[in-house]
């Protein structure tokens, strides 16, 4: 996107253009939030040229003309890039009418050992006495340094993992980190970063746009305004084909925040094998198709039976101090449903129960199941259950027996598995999830998870298990709803808010504490 001198938008504040109904707002949606956003480490995924460092400029030109400001240090991986960011927040400077002086294109003394050596850097300074630099990607440049360090087209950097490390020395002080960039490669050490993030391994936040979201909130409205012509929904459309035309077989990385060669299965055997024990069974019940026909009593008491007989000692072998959650996958006749009740102990580790798979169980025997062994398990904290299909049906009556606050009902998207996918993974490496069965079926059913498009989710493919039978991964969805399930419960403190204790005078007056 154009700076303000380029393109007038800037100017449009204040005025009623001819062709709105209102005066649009300077900055975009996701510009917006990126800014609002006062994290003191914030991470962008982005498609190209949405103007991102533009938003960056007006935020941190704000930030240095305040007198309870900083000092702004901008890191492009080539002099054009700095140029421009200068150049963008100058403009935006005249714009807000703040006192600064000119650009200066000056040199940076940094040291390199026992050496001083020159850098070529652009300035600006405010009367704030803070200034905005713009300097070259050395890492060694950022010592000494403080304020705020934005770190532009992060994927390109050569040492972009050294240049973190300088740039979080910053934080002690009360400094700022925001790293921008779009992607270059899955190895590549900004996607290892941006995982590590949404992993939960690191306290950053996140944000993510792409092309699709930038339209959304207006960008191709925004050019029209600039270029002074009418926006129209076919114009757009076929202004966004063109774009995504000319990137051809690059779109996904450039445009939608996929980096390449991002594709294969997501766990490792050999990972997945070392958080298996095989102390921890896996019960199978199933049923011919002659069961559902059976009366209600009779399919009542051969569950109760199965129960009593299966589920029981296994419930009472749980740790009574352990707090327990459970995860559960939905099928009816072709896949299965699949129960993974986990549990925590003081050391946080997540294991493994044990797994209960059910193929071929009617509706009621599955929900008379479900709750047997969710009444019996010690200090039941919360469930996740999937709520696509036939599967809502059991979530929903789930919820209404033990709670909205402890049943989550997921619809299973792209989306939900972008999120929550990265921290499953990091549990398998870290350790904070372990005991799961070591049986054959498990190991397919974990190794069946694929990286589809820079997403781990399960694919439209159905394997067979040593018997013949359908499997869909059923096993693997039902241990990442029950870690998702531990997770939720364990994002924070509950809050509680305790009632005056009543005392003796204010019973006698009559009124209740």
């Amino acid at each position: 996107m154009k700076s303000p001198r380029q393109s007038g938008v800037a100017k449009a504040v204040g005025s009623t253009f001819a062709k709105e109904e209102r005066t649009p707002v300077v900055l975009l949606g996701y510009q917006q939030r990126w800014c609002a956003d006062q994290s003191p480490v914030k991470v962008m995924e982005k498609s190209r040229r949405i103007g991102l460092s533009w938003g960056e400029a007006a935020d941190s030109a704000l930030l240095a003309a305040a007198q309870t400001g900083m000092d702004v240090w901008y890191i492009g991986y080539n002099k054009d890039m700095a140029q421009e960011f200068i150049r963008d927040c100058a403009d935006w400077a005249k714009h807000y009418s703040l006192a600064a002086g000119e650009i200066e294109e000056t040199e940076e003394v940094f040291r390199d050992g026992d050496e001083d050596k020159a850098i070529l850097a652009f300035v600006i300074r405010f009367a704030s006495g803070f200034r905005i630099t713009a300097l070259s990607s050395r890492p060694s440049n950022l010592r000494g340094k403080q304020g705020r360090v934005i770190i532009d087209e992060a994927a390109f950097h050569e040492q972009l993992g050294e240049l973190l490390k300088a740039a979080m020395a910053l934080l002690m002080w009360g400094g700022q980190v925001h790293v921008i960039s779009t992607h270059d490669g899955v190895d590549n050490q900004f996607n290892e970063l941006v995982t590590d993030v949404r992993a939960g391994k690191k306290p950053y936040s996140l944000h993510r746009v792409t092309f699709d979201d930038a339209l959304n909130d207006g960008l191709y409205r925004r050019i029209c305004l600039s270029r002074g012509i009418d926006w129209t929904a076919d114009g757009e459309a076929q202004w966004a084909k063109e774009i995504r035309d000319f990137y051809g077989e690059d779109a996904a990385e450039e445009l939608d925040c996929i980096p390449k060669n991002s594709g294969g299965a997501y766990l490792t055997r050999a990972l997945i094998e070392s958080r298996m024990s095989a102390d921890t069974p896996v019960l199978r019940w199933s049923q011919k198709d002659e069961f559902a026909l059976l009366p209600d009593h009779i399919r009542e008491a051969e569950a109760r039976d199965w129960c009593e007989a299966n589920l029981k000692p296994l419930l009472l072998s749980i740790p009574a101090d352990a707090t327990t959650f459970f995860g559960e996958d939905f099928g009816r006749s072709g896949d299965l449903t699949v129960i993974a009740p986990l549990f925590q102990t003081q050391s946080l580790v997540r294991r493994a129960a044990f797994l209960l798979e059910l193929r071929n169980i009617p509706f009621k025997q599955q929900e008379q199941v479900l709750f047997y062994l969710v009444d019996r398990l010690p200090r039941f904290m919360g469930g996740a259950m999937d709520a696509r299909g036939n599967g809502q049906y059991l979530a929903e009556v789930a919820m209404q027996r033990y709670g909205a606050s402890r049943i989550q009902q997921v619809m299973l998207s792209e989306t939900w598995y972008r999120e929550h996918m990265p921290p499953f993974k990091a549990a398998f490496e870290d350790g904070t999830l372990d005991g799961l069965p070591r049986d054959a079926d498990v190991l397919a059913d974990l190794r069946a998870f694929q990286v589809i498009k820079g997403v781990a989710r399960l694919p439209e493919i159905r394997t067979k298990d040593k018997d013949g039978n359908k499997r869909h991964g059923d096993s693997g969805i039902a241990i990442v709803l029950a870690h998702f399930a531990s997770r939720e419960i364990n994002k924070g403190p509950v809050k509680v808010k305790s009632r005056r204790r009543r005392t003796a005078s204010s019973m006698t007056k009559g009124y209740t504490a």
